[in-house]
């Protein structure tokens, strides 16, 4: 296998396109942080008991937001694969089947969400705000419809390598619901207070103000004029629809299967003590806020190779996937060193309480030690998906996050007395794991998978 030697002046070129479409990804992923920190902030003074059930309930609707954007992955590279062979007339038609699938998921995630009871029984949720957690979700379960075509247009405009409209939208929601929030949480202009309903209620009305307005955007806009997008009425073609969750469905398990990790991460850490806890909730909001970095350059990755596989440009796809990994890895060096370094500082910032302080600082540094694995897990999957290979990196995420991070970090916490940093070395392991295949996947795919242009990639066995 001969090693990647990139020429200079494609090196930089690739590096200058791949961040000019990730800036704008990653300030609307820290947008989409910031709503929660809106919701967490207003519930808060509030009271604690709402607080704790817009909480519970977010964490709930966080399962049906990753599922929904795992679905809605499929759509940035099939756009971008038609972009890069120049068969642009067939994006409307993709677009139009995605915007089925998206009504379509967006209806079971409504019923989900307003079905959630068991599941509230499982986490082990307080009588006292069973009943406010329950209308939390009733409220936010309307906005799920609203979601999921939000996320088919930003597919459709990032598989197009226009990533700015995805960061003006989100910026422009989360200006919307601070005082939307607020009016309806508390109680003004005439509107009794509404506690935890409000909130839920406020974001739905976000959502679907979101999704309307990025519609708009698009009817009216010339940069997707051509595509026929509305050109006429099209049933739901089943075939069309069908490869769509073909690619998909694996990245959405994938999604939960990382975002569950966390979850019962989480919840097993819990049961160690109040201090441990708030200390878990410092270490997890930094280490969350930092990944939206590289968690919006594997967006712009996957743009990037999906469109270099259209033009059936093999030494394209190389450059766009290892060009975009070195980037990720140069932004998780400043992200790991100012956890390795500042850590009480950082911890500070959360909490007044020594003894909180001491502990989230052990786990900020844990976090700083694997921001690279995660990195490169998150990067590397981002170029596959431009592949549109999915199914063995969901396996692959599976088996790293579910039989190795989470048996060890259950061993080291409860056999090894190890506590809350138990939990952490176990999801240092699991990351490193995803990390080494899921880079090793594209490797091989990059050099020994061949394409002409027009023709989507067969993924290796």
């Amino acid at each position: 296998m001969k090693p990647f030697r990139p020429e200079r002046a494609h090196l930089m070129h690739e590096m200058r396109a791949t961040v000019r479409l990730a800036l704008p990804l990653i300030c609307a992923q820290l947008a989409a942080i910031g709503s929660n920190v809106i919701d967490a902030v207003l519930a808060g003074h509030v009271s604690a008991h709402v607080l704790g059930a817009v909480a519970v309930g977010a964490s709930i609707w966080s399962l049906a937001i990753v599922s929904g954007i795992g679905m809605m992955m499929a759509v940035p590279p099939s756009v971008a694969q038609l972009d890069g062979a120049g068969r642009r007339p067939e994006v409307g038609a993709v677009f139009r089947q995605a915007l089925w699938l998206a009504l379509g998921m967006g209806v079971v995630l409504w019923f989900g969400v307003r079905h959630a009871g068991p599941l509230i029984d499982l986490i082990g949720v307080t009588p006292s705000l069973r009943h406010d957690v329950q209308r939390f979700l009733l409220a936010i379960s309307w906005g799920a419809p609203a979601l999921t075509c939000y996320f088919a247009l930003r597919g459709l405009s990032e598989g197009l390598s226009l990533t700015r409209p995805s960061m003006y939208f989100s910026l422009g929601g989360l200006a919307l619901l601070v005082p939307l929030g607020y009016v309806l949480m508390f109680g003004k202009l005439g509107i009794p207070p509404q506690g935890a309903h409000g909130c839920g209620v406020a974001t739905a009305i976000v959502l679907w103000i979101e999704m309307l307005a990025f519609g708009t955007y698009v009817v009216f806009r010339r940069n997707y004029r051509g595509l026929g997008l509305f050109d006429h009425f099209e049933w739901p073609d089943l075939r069309r629809i069908g490869q769509l969750v073909h690619i998909g469905l694996p990245m959405a398990v994938t999604l939960l299967a990382e975002a569950g990790l966390f979850v019962a991460t989480a919840l097993i850490i819990a049961t160690l003590g109040e201090d441990v806890i708030a200390s878990h909730q410092v270490a997890i909001n930094i280490a969350s806020l930092f990944f939206m970095i590289p968690l919006g350059l594997a967006m712009a990755i996957t743009v990037r190779v999906g469109n270099a596989v259209g033009r059936g440009d093999e030494r394209g796809v190389r450059y766009a996937g290892f060009c975009g990994i070195g980037l990720t890895l140069v932004t998780q060096v400043f992200s790991a060193g100012l956890m390795l370094s500042l850590p009480n500082v950082i911890a500070g910032l959360y909490t007044h309480d020594p003894k909180v302080i001491v502990l989230a600082a052990q786990l900020i540094m844990l976090a700083g030690l694997f921001q690279f694995s995660d990195g490169i897990q998150v990067a590397a999957n981002g170029a596959l998906r431009g592949l549109k290979d999915t199914r063995v990196p969901m396996a692959i995420t599976l088996f790293a996050y579910w039989v190795i991070g989470m048996p060890v970090g259950w061993w080291l916490t409860f056999h090894h007395g190890m506590g809350a940093r138990g939990m952490w070395i176990g999801l240092i392991a699991g990351l490193s794991v995803a990390a080494v295949m899921l880079f090793t996947r594209f490797w091989r795919s990059a050099w020994k998978q061949r394409w002409r242009r027009g023709a989507p990639m067969t993924a290796p066995a």
